[in-house]
């Protein structure tokens, strides 16, 4: 302290050169105790940034904290009792006081580790200025087209009561699911069938899933075009079943029992037919063409649930299908789903309830413990599930070109890391940045009561980010609607009154919130 340590950082802005090093600091997560990995971070950059400033640039080095998201929300209420009744602002005041006690606590560490910075003047994710320019950047991507809002599936944490995004996820090489095959009995022989299927003797296709819950919103079974499918004759029971030639003797093992090969056909031959829904009586399930359909594994014929599966929904957009999900954020079954479905959960008592359906109607087969590799949550570490719903998503394929041009001309070490960026890149489509949280920067859109339709236009966002830069993003939940939304921003969006309007309950994700760090940081460098 004496040598003006803690003062180099503020010596060396002043010094009189053109030359300027910025390092921007991607911030840290305010969620706990400062770590090995908090010091090999620090370090490496402070060494960086000395090297640059002993060579005579002037470095810029501003260090800052991530602090919103679901992991310091869990911590927060962790330490309190009865925290299911708390309200969205007690919540938000809990989760803030965590982040700023681990702010205090990783920040003396830094100091005391001699790392170079002014850490008087720190930016944090939760300040006003910083939430401000966050909302400018989310309304510019979503003026320009890279922000919009749709319902399909997403993965979903029923134990965090949230959509996550698939970076958030981690995978159990070791879950076990309860596997079944069923039995799905034609309706319809496919015209290419008839002279094979007469109608004499009833046949079944056969299908095999490891998410039984998931039966109740079937809408279809698909097949792969190219491939070979069997007609089979079941020795122990006389039954005849269709799917895919590969898969005859494996099943057949499965099932213990034999099968005889009666005829063989394309999969371009089963076009328009149809079966009956293995569960619920007078529903129809037509047999679709999809390229997603797997020979490795299964019966070469998919159960296809458009709510609970990404090409399951693409092939339900395609042929005008129902996308209705019956589950709700908490992973129970909802009343759509049936009495004796109804508020059980869909990873235990909901799955055996249907698992006990198929048996009762006749169309179970086999049903095994089938260990295999699974989604989690990376922060509650429990299972996900695929659900439908309506959530925000950068298109991420409308940037890829650019993205992987720019990225090239990055010096990476090692190199090897930039193919498994420009990877992930080709296979993220979209990214998910809709939350159903309260600790975060709210997505800043207002819908009208009765059509559900959003209101986001220059006018709505310049008044709530003018309120944001003021109070915080707090405002949100604390301000009546009327003070947020303006009538002039109502009637520009052809409204007629501000309270025919409810404010959005979600936050963004905290990946969005770290990712526009650049636009408070380094505003005014260039």
């Amino acid at each position: 302290q004496k040598c003006g340590f803690s003062e180099l950082y503020s010596w060396q802005r002043q010094r009189k050169t053109k030359q300027e090093f910025c390092l921007h600091d991607g911030p840290p997560y305010a969620n706990g105790d400062p770590h090995v990995g908090h010091a090999l971070n620090k370090i490496l950059k402070d060494i960086t940034n000395r090297f640059y400033m002993m060579r005579g640039y002037k470095v810029h080095y501003v260090p800052g904290w991530d602090c919103h998201g679901l992991p310091i929300e869990l911590k927060a209420l962790s330490e309190v009792k009865g925290a299911e009744n708390l309200s969205p602002m007690e919540i938000r005041q809990r989760a803030r006081e965590f982040a700023e006690r681990a702010i205090e606590k990783q920040k003396s560490a830094f100091i005391r580790w001699g790392v170079m910075a002014d850490w008087a003047n720190c930016y944090r994710t939760f300040d006003p200025k910083y939430e401000a320019n966050q909302l400018r950047v989310f309304y510019k991507m979503y003026d320009k087209g890279f922000i919009y809002q749709d319902y399909k599936p997403v993965f979903w944490s029923p134990s965090a009561k949230t959509a996550l995004a698939e970076a958030e996820l981690e995978y159990n090489e070791q879950h076990v699911s309860r596997s079944v095959y069923m039995k799905f009995p034609l309706l319809k022989s496919p015209p290419k069938l008839t002279s094979v299927i007469d109608g004499s003797s009833p046949a079944s296709l056969l299908v095999w899933t490891t998410q039984p819950w998931t039966v109740p919103a079937n809408q279809a079974v698909c097949y792969m075009p190219d491939s070979t499918y069997s007609i089979v004759k079941c020795t122990t029971t006389g039954e005849h079943f269709i799917l895919a030639a590969d898969r005859v003797e494996s099943t057949a093992a499965v099932l213990d029992t034999q099968f005889e090969v009666m005829s063989t056909c394309k999969g371009v031959d089963l076009a328009d037919g149809s079966c009956a829904h293995p569960t619920i009586p007078g529903r129809v399930s037509p047999l679709l063409p999809a390229n997603h359909v797997t020979m490795a594994k299964g019966t070469g014929l998919v159960h296809t649930a458009p709510a609970h599966g990404m090409e399951d929904y693409s092939v339900a957009s395609h042929h005008q299908l129902p996308t209705d999900c019956l589950v709700d954020e908490g992973g129970f079954f909802t009343e759509a789903a049936g009495p004796e479905l109804q508020n059980k959960n869909v990873l235990g008592e909901g799955n055996e309830a249907v698992i006990q359906m198929l048996q009762a109607a006749g169309s179970l087969l086999k049903e095994e413990k089938y260990v295999h590799s699974y989604p989690y949550d990376w922060r509650t570490k429990k299972p996900m599930i695929i659900r439908a719903s309506k959530q925000w998503f950068v298109n991420t394929a409308s940037v890829k070109a650019t993205a992987q041009e720019v990225l090239k001309k990055v010096k990476v070490i090692p190199t090897s890391a930039v193919n498994r960026m420009l990877e992930m890149l080709d296979r993220r489509t979209f990214w998910c940045i809709s939350r159903q949280r309260c600790w975060g920067v709210p997505i800043p859109v207002f819908y009208q009561k009765n059509t559900g339709e959003c209101l986001i236009n220059s006018e709505t966002i310049t008044g709530v980010i003018k309120i944001v830069e003021q109070h915080g993003t707090d405002a949100w939940w604390t301000l009546p609607i009327e003070q947020l939304l303006s009538k002039e921003a109502v009637a520009k969006a052809g409204g007629h009154d501000v309270l025919d309007y409810v404010k959005g309950q979600d936050v963004l994700d905290i990946w969005f919130d770290s990712g526009t760090s650049w636009a408070h940081v380094l505003e005014g460098t260039e």
